[in-house]
């Protein structure tokens, strides 16, 4: 049985959008949709003996939630799509429900913003807390989505690359996302050189900084040349720069349908290890964010 894309919906207008990126996405790996609503009204108010025949409020939210965003998904999908679309409603916390569901999900995926006392950030506390703690890859639909029907497919796929030892798990996946699209990948890698007091000789500044750049440069291509044996059919169009990670890949993601970064997992723990990088992105990327445990 093919693995689904779960994508978490909570009522919001961030997560609509991240519902409709999902029908996308699935249809693209020709995966099946599962649209999970987690509410843990549901947990306490199922304990209480009822003998009401009429649902409490909570109840009747909960499913119009669900409802919505089945129908909104199918609608989205079209006759004409192979994809399957369900939809379940969970009976604990959010983040838990979407957590536990990543084992066995090809990825997940959450929309921007949280709700409740912590909307305000940039990315809710369910998504960061998916996002840390997932099993497997994770999306954060970011940045404004077309509302002329333009999909998940449309715009380069870039990914960033820190290490490129350590960078074949993220190469994979945007490569393979490049690929169902029908894109080029753009591959960004940023280094910075070390610190050099050599105010007075500016000359040999110049020439470590030469030799670190073309180093990286050889680092980088040794990495590329791998990953592009395994997808030989997509182009991969490099870009190496001198400066912080942060930075790079904020620029790059202006104009991308699709950020892939990695992240280390944790030693002995469940999820991945986000570093300053990836939390820069998840938060304000122009583009949903692919974050890829590194294997």
């Amino acid at each position: 049985m093919a693995q689904p894309l779960v994508v978490g919906v909570d009522g919001s207008a961030p997560s609509l959008d991240a519902l409709d990126w999902a029908v996308d996405e699935a249809i693209l790996h020709r995966a099946p949709l599962r649209i999970v609503h987690a509410s843990s009204r549901e947990r306490f108010e199922g304990r209480q003996p009822s003998f009401d025949v009429r649902r409490g409020a909570g109840r009747t939210l909960t499913e119009n939630i669900a409802a919505v965003a089945l129908e909104r998904a199918r609608q989205r999908a079209g006759d004409v799509s192979e994809t399957e679309v369900t939809s379940e409603i969970a009976s604990e916390d959010a983040a838990d429900a979407l957590i536990r569901r990543s084992r066995d999900a090809l990825a997940v995926v959450v929309g921007s913003r949280g709700r409740g006392e912590l909307a305000g950030l940039l990315l809710g506390s369910t998504g960061l807390s998916v996002a840390a703690h997932a099993e497997g890859p994770v999306f954060v639909v970011r940045g404004e989505r077309p509302r002329d029907g333009g999909r998940a497919g449309d715009g380069v796929v870039t990914v960033g690359v820190g290490d490129p030892e350590e960078a074949a798990a993220a190469l994979d996946f945007a490569l393979s996302e490049a690929e169902q699209r029908g894109t080029a990948v753009r591959v960004v890698h940023a280094w910075q050189t070390p610190s050099l007091d050599l105010a007075d000789h500016p000359e040999f500044a110049d020439a470590e900084t030469g030799r670190r750049r073309a180093a990286e440069e050889t680092r980088l291509e040794d990495a590329l040349t791998s990953a592009g044996r395994r997808r030989p059919g997509v182009v991969l169009e490099r870009s190496t720069v001198e400066g912080h990670a942060r930075d790079a890949l904020l620029r790059a993601a202006a104009d991308a349908a699709l950020l892939v970064v990695g992240a280390r997992r944790r030693g002995g723990h469940v999820g991945m290890q986000l570093g300053p990088v990836n939390h820069a992105v998840l938060h304000h990327a122009d583009c949903a964010v692919a974050l890829v445990p590194h294997r």
